[in-house]
């Protein structure tokens, strides 16, 4: 869920392109295994492998290379100040690698197409207005740091923080309503962005465009499921809240999908670096697809839903009044003309797959000993009170 050149939050150390909100749901512990990296010895490696694609008489050198203290739990990112010699001047970079996790980190996905990830935000840096962090390069080969990477220019400002998250005490809720109305109705501006690129533009990195994107996307959480419940641990396991909810989806499926748009995939405000209250970069491409465009505004809905239980369950009063579902679907309703459709279903399916996710990061944590197996399965989900009660349809207030 984060890129490997993506740019910095300078306010709190976390990486552009692996905000803790992608990769570390709240409410989990604080201190997870993130890396077991030694970066002494990456840094050399990395300061080799810089002058190895820099210009003869580059001389580069890494003058400091690190963990942010929030890396996520999917890509690992390490940021980077370096020099070199560029046209007879010494020049200096802040830098994200985004480095694609070894098996034996326990990656929270099967796979990690940084190809996707590099070409997408070049696309969409060429293809619209929307903000993202500059690519500088790609690696494929291992070698190098032992897993495929990329470098991005780091980005100055701030993201809201998901541990402790953001609607509990943040700069988030420390803003005026107005600034936090502006901060969401840049957000919605910015998915609109996205998707208001011609999707044929993307057909190169993404794939070719599916007959039936929907379907598409939805049998790719049914392949996650599967891959993630055949795990390291000593047995499959079976969550029957997600195989019950994956089978009410088939059940409700929408008369009319609506067609395929560039789906950011991780569309949260969480992933997005914000210099005051508009968006600097959009973060963590990981999840991009071919997708209609209401799995990107459930997603940042549900997302929000999600922190505000949690503060409802500490008594805390959270921020009931942003991000609310009818004031987004109106706010990207009057930005781009197209009403939201079958958002009830599209809501499900954002709990199924945050829960699909939450299972992985929880199995991950045993893993490492830092939680430990519960006797009922559907406690993997960490909402999954909201889930079934979304099944049962007493979720929304009528």
């Amino acid at each position: 869920m984060t890129d490997a050149t993506s740019p910095a939050d300078t306010s709190d150390d976390s990486p552009a392109g692996d905000s803790p909100a992608g990769d570390t749901p709240a409410g989990e512990p604080t201190f997870v295994t993130t890396t077991t990296r030694d970066m002494d010895a990456t840094r050399g490696q990395f300061a080799a492998w810089l002058n190895s694609v820099l210009p003869t008489g580059a001389d580069a050198d890494v003058h400091e290379l690190k963990a942010p203290t929030a890396n996520g739990m999917s890509s690992e990112s390490l940021l980077v100040e370096a020099s070199w010699n560029d046209g007879g001047e010494r020049t200096t970079a802040s830098l994200v690698v985004r480095v694609a996790p070894p098996l034996t980190a326990v990656p929270v996905f099967p796979s990690y197409d940084f190809d996707m990830q590099f070409g997408l935000l070049s696309l969409v840096a060429s293809h619209s207005t929307v903000p993202v962090p500059n690519v500088r390069w790609l690696e494929t080969d291992p070698s190098a740091l032992g897993s495929p990477f990329f470098v991005m220019d780091r980005v100055d400002g701030r993201v809201p923080p998901d541990n402790m998250p953001y609607n509990m005490g943040s700069w988030v809720t420390e803003a005026s309503a107005a600034e936090r109305n502006e901060l969401q109705r840049s957000t919605v501006a910015a998915i609109a962005g996205i998707h208001g690129i011609d999707p044929a533009t993307a057909v190169g990195v993404l794939g070719p465009m599916p007959t039936e994107p929907l379907r598409d996307h939805v049998a790719g959480q049914r392949t996650y499921y599967e891959w993630m419940r055949i795990n390291d641990l000593d047995d499959e396991i079976v969550v029957p809240l997600i195989e019950r909810s994956l089978t009410w989806l088939e059940e409700h499926w929408p008369a009319d999908e609506g067609p395929g748009v560039i789906s950011w995939g991780d569309s949260r405000i969480g992933n997005i670096l914000y210099d005051g209250f508009t968006p600097a970069a959009v973060l963590d491409w990981e999840m991009a697809a071919f997708a209609p465009r209401e799995v990107d505004l459930a997603w940042s809905i549900f997302l929000h839903r999600f922190f505000e239980d949690i503060a409802t369950t500490f008594e805390l009063d959270g921020l009931p009044d942003f991000f609310r579902r009818a004031d987004i679907e109106a706010t990207y309703a009057e930005m781009t003309g197209h009403v939201p459709q079958n958002m009830d279903w599209h809501l499900i399916y954002a709990a199924v797959r945050h829960a699909n996710v939450m299972s992985r990061v929880k199995i991950r944590a045993i893993h490492f000993g830092e939680a430990e197996m519960p006797d009922d399965l559907d406690d993997l989900i960490m909402h999954r009170a909201a889930l079934e009660s979304m099944l049962d349809g007493t979720y929304w207030p009528k």
